[in-house]
């Protein structure tokens, strides 16, 4: 077959969840079916990293699709005629979007449906875009994939889509994440928190992550434990500050144990992780939480909500909290410090819980749900790329 994919958000240092997605399973797909050309659909000058075999023919569409007009140029415009230029069998959409004309057989991957759950978890253009085309998109595309059986069903229900269309593929987690000797976690403490003990949040400062709340509850455990001396790290972009955290920050009582750290590279983050007394990751919506999986391949503890998919990946390997109450995330807190076989419990727990999810896996599920679409197609003779 010819498998055209799109692969806008594979980016060299700057890979999000959707973006990790997209490069792991991609990685194990196109090296075990060389039998397959997948052309990689870009928009700007591909790293060559992300070639990831002989069998991967690069190719460069405009406009660089980054805000919604040029969304809609780069999948109305551009997609369609690189699917006819090179005779694509297939076309595979890893972040969702996918191309209203083209009659290509396509399988996209809905990560989840957060825009359609709160006004304000998006910048207002984009979730109006979103809003409009995701349902079209969902009744477009010939199979689904998404993360989690939670979203799986959401997607049913939102969008009035039959079940028997929609494919869980569970996501994985990075081989960084691992557990590090005593000697190694303290001089990742030594080298971001002053050496002292910290709890970790993971993700891009939005409203959705919850970060405001968070904040709120970090102080309040603070106040309990006025000794132990314990830091908050923050590790993410900002791509949201808005008056209700910056209120909450500038009202810490414990502000200075706070550190933001910003982005940095998953090898990093991967030490961050192991460090970490828990992973604070109370969400207000999520499809699926890579975080949570890389906290327990990373051996520490995890704090999680309550709400969406997280309870579904947790299992009982996480204490969960309700993610709108500081004090339920507060008391958590003090539960990891206070009790030190709790900690203990919960990590035995994340190591048989990761053991259900993995990149291999993940890969292994997609290929199947392509293979449903895409056998009829999988017989017929290769064509040679017309300029």
């Amino acid at each position: 077959m010819r498998i055209a994919v799109n692969t806008r958000l594979l980016l060299p240092h700057r890979l999000d969840g959707i973006g990790w997605f997209t490069a792991e399973t991609l990685r194990r797909i196109v090296t075990a079916h060389p039998e397959h050309d997948f052309f990689f659909l870009f928009d700007r000058r591909p790293d060559p990293q992300f070639i990831f075999a002989s069998n991967v023919h690069p190719v460069v569409l405009i406009p660089q699709a980054r805000h919604p007009w040029l969304w809609y140029m780069f999948f109305e415009w551009s997609i369609p005629r690189a699917l006819r230029r090179i005779k694509a069998d297939l076309f595979l959409s890893p972040d969702g979007w996918l191309s209203l004309h083209t009659d290509v057989p396509t399988l996209t991957v809905i990560h989840d449906l957060n825009f359609e759950h709160a006004k304000d978890f998006l910048r207002p253009s984009h979730q109006r875009y979103m809003k409009h085309y995701f349902p079209r998109f969902a009744r477009r595309a010939d199979r689904i994939a998404t993360v989690s059986e939670f979203s799986k069903q959401d997607i049913a229900r939102l969008y009035g889509v039959d079940t028997n269309k929609i494919d869980v593929v569970y996501d994985g987690s990075h081989d960084y994440y691992k557990p590090f000797s005593a000697a190694q976690q303290q001089a990742t403490r030594d080298e971001y928190a002053g050496g002292s003990e910290y709890f970790i949040f993971v993700g891009t400062i939005s409203r959705r992550k919850n970060l405001t709340n968070i904040l709120l509850a970090f102080d309040s455990f603070a106040d309990h434990h006025p000794d132990r001396g314990v830091k908050l790290l923050v590790v993410g972009s900002r791509y949201w500050w808005g008056e209700e955290l910056a209120a909450a920050y500038d009202g810490m009582r414990h502000g200075d144990d706070v550190v933001f750290v910003g982005h940095v590279d998953s090898d990093v983050l991967a030490r961050l992780m192991a460090a970490s007394l828990a992973l604070v990751y109370t969400s207000l919506f999520e499809g699926f939480g890579i975080p949570i999986l890389e906290a327990f391949y990373a051996e520490t503890a995890v704090i999680t909500s309550d709400v969406t998919s997280m309870p579904e990946v947790a299992g009982d390997a996480a204490i969960l909290v309700d993610p709108l109450k500081p004090d339920d995330i507060a008391s958590a807190m003090s539960a990891i410090v206070d009790n030190k076989g709790l900690r203990e419990q919960l990590i035995a727990k994340g190591r048989q819980r990761r053991t259900l999810f993995s990149w291999h896996r993940t890969a292994t599920l997609l290929w199947q749900s392509i293979m449903k679409l895409g056998s009829s197609e999988a017989s017929k003779p290769r064509n040679e790329i017309t300029k």
